[in-house]
């Protein structure tokens, strides 16, 4: 158990930035980390960079 209040926040946070880090995108033409995600027309998933514009599903 945690001696302090503040540890166990250190703990989760320090949890929070691994899931964060682990499941975010990244365009694979620039490397950005600025992507968003859009409905096709079919209805499928696709991802676009808001920095370069590249577009991928």
């Amino acid at each position: 158990m945690p001696a302090s209040i503040l540890e166990e926040v250190d703990h989760l946070l320090g949890a929070a930035v691994i899931r964060e880090t682990a499941t975010r995108l990244s365009c694979p033409s620039c490397g950005s980390g600025h992507v968003a995600q859009v409905l096709g027309d079919n209805g499928g998933v696709s991802y676009v960079c808001t920095a370069c514009g590249h577009s991928w599903s």
